[in-house]
C-alpha cells in the first residue's frame, strides 16, 4: 500500500482510511452527505495525489499523443487542457485522461491511479520516435479545491487570477509562496474549482496555507466517498465502473472526445461503430420506486429478461433520490423509458433520463 505526502494529515484529521488503486487514501472526515453539501455549496479540499502524471517532451511528442488517444490534441494551444481516452485495439478503453500542452513540445497527460503503469507501457509501446517520457506520478502531489467558492478561498495564496481562468485551461506561478506551481480550472465535481500540481516536499505547507486561506469560506476536507456522489451526480464516468477495456467511447456517450480528423489506435473500426450504430448504451436513471442501485446490479425489463447492468449507483445528497448510470439495449435507452433495477431479486422501477442528474 502507498501513502501520499498527506497520509499522515488525513489520520490526525481522524479521516477514515480505505485501501484505494493501492493507496492508502481517506474515503470520509464528517460524513458524505456533509462532505458534498460543502463542495456544493462553499469549497472542499481532496487529497489526489494518487493520480499519475507522464511528461511527453520533444519533436514527436504531439505525433505520439495524437497516435495514442481518442481526441485531437492538435486544436491545443499553450494552457489549454483536453479530456480524451486511450482506445485500446479491441474496441474499449485502456483509460480516460487529461492532456495538458504546455507549449508545443512538451505535454503533461494525467492518468487514473489504478492504470499508472498499464497505461505507461501502452503509450510506450507505440513510443517509435523516441519521444522523452517521464513518470513523475510519485513525486507530484495534487490537491482538488472544488466549490462555488474555491477562488474566492485560493486567491490571496496566489498572483494568478483565479476569478478569470477558463473552464479546462491552466497557468503556472506561485501558490502559498511556492515557485512553478500549476494550477487547473478542472475537477471531478461539477462544481467549479482548481486542481493544484506540486512537488511532494511542498504538501503540508500548501496545505496548512490553502486550510489557513480558505477558513472564512468554510473550508474542509473531503473523502473519496463524497468526490464519487459529486461525479455520479454530473454523470461523469469512473474508470473501472462507467468505462473499461470492453467499453467503446461511442457506447459511453464519449463520442464527443473521439474525432475522426486523424487515425488513432483502433480508430476504424470505431467510426465503423459510429456509422453503423451501437447495440448498447450507457444511460442515466433514477429510482421511481424505493432502493438504491448498486455496481453490477441487473437492470431488466418489465418482463424480468436482462438488458443490462448498473455500473454505478447511489443516494444522491443533492437530489435526495436514488441515482444511477448503466448500459442497456439502444431501444430502451431514450428517456423516459421505464427499466426495473433487481435489487435482492426484487424488480425495483426506475426510468431513463439524461445527464447530468444535477443541473
Amino acid at each position: 500500500m502507498k501513502n501520499t505526502a498527506l497520509t499522515d494529515k488525513h489520520i490526525s484529521l481522524g479521516a477514515k482510511m480505505v485501501p484505494f488503486a493501492g493507496y492508502n487514501m481517506p474515503v470520509q472526515y464528517e460524513g458524505i452527505n456533509v462532505e458534498h453539501a460543502t463542495v456544493r455549496n462553499a469549497v472542499g479540499v481532496f487529497d489526489v495525489s494518487h493520480m499519475g502524471e507522464f511528461i511527453l517532451k520533444g519533436e514527436n511528442a504531439l505525433d505520439l499523443i495524437q497516435r495514442v488517444t481518442s481526441n485531437d490534441a492538435s486544436k491545443l494551444h499553450d494552457g489549454k487542457i483536453q479530456y480524451s481516452c486511450l482506445p485500446n485495439e479491441d474496441g474499449g478503453i485502456v483509460d480516460d485522461l487529461l492532456v495538458y500542452r504546455i507549449d508545443e513540445k512538451s505535454y503533461m497527460l494525467v492518468v487514473n491511479a489504478s492504470n499508472i503503469e498499464k497505461d505507461w507501457n501502452w503509450i510506450q509501446k507505440f513510443n517509435t520516435a523516441n519521444v522523452e517520457m517521464h513518470n513523475i506520478s510519485d513525486k507530484t502531489s495534487l490537491l482538488a479545491v472544488q466549490g462555488p467558492k474555491a477562488a474566492d478561498a485560493l486567491q490571496s495564496l496566489t498572483d494568478i487570477d483565479l476569478a478569470s481562468m477558463e473552464y479546462y485551461t491552466f497557468k503556472k506561478g506561485k501558490f502559498a509562496g511556492i515557485d512553478n506551481v500549476l494550477v487547473s480550472a478542472t475537477g471531478y465535481t461539477g462544481a467549479g474549482g482548481f486542481e493544484i500540481y506540486f512537488d511532494n516536499e511542498h504538501a503540508d505547507a500548501v496545505w496548512n496555507a490553502i486550510f489557513a486561506a480558505g477558513a472564512e469560506y468554510g473550508i474542509k476536507p473531503i473523502g473519496l466517498a463524497a468526490r464519487d456522489t459529486l461525479r455520479l451526480e454530473m454523470g461523469f464516468c469512473l474508470y473501472g465502473n462507467d468505462i473499461d477495456d470492453t467499453t467503446s467511447p461511442i457506447e459511453a456517450g464519449l463520442g464527443w472526445i473521439t474525432k475522426f480528423t486523424k487515425p488513432f489506435t483502433n480508430s476504424e473500426a470505431l467510426q465503423a461503430q459510429k456509422e453503423a450504430g451501437i447495440s448498447r448504451k450507457l444511460i442515466g436513471f433514477e429510482m421511481i420506486d424505493r432502493g438504491i442501485p448498486r455496481h453490477d446490479y441487473p437492470i431488466v425489463d418489465a418482463e424480468g429478461n436482462v438488458i443490462g447492468k448498473v455500473t454505478s449507483g447511489t443516494q444522491s445528497p443533492s437530489l435526495q433520490k436514488a441515482i444511477g448510470m448503466g448500459y442497456v439495449t439502444k431501444e430502451l435507452a431514450k428517456e423516459g423509458t421505464e427499466i426495473y433495477i433487481e435489487i435482492r431479486n426484487n424488480k425495483v422501477k426506475a426510468k431513463v433520463v439524461k445527464f447530468p442528474f444535477y443541473k
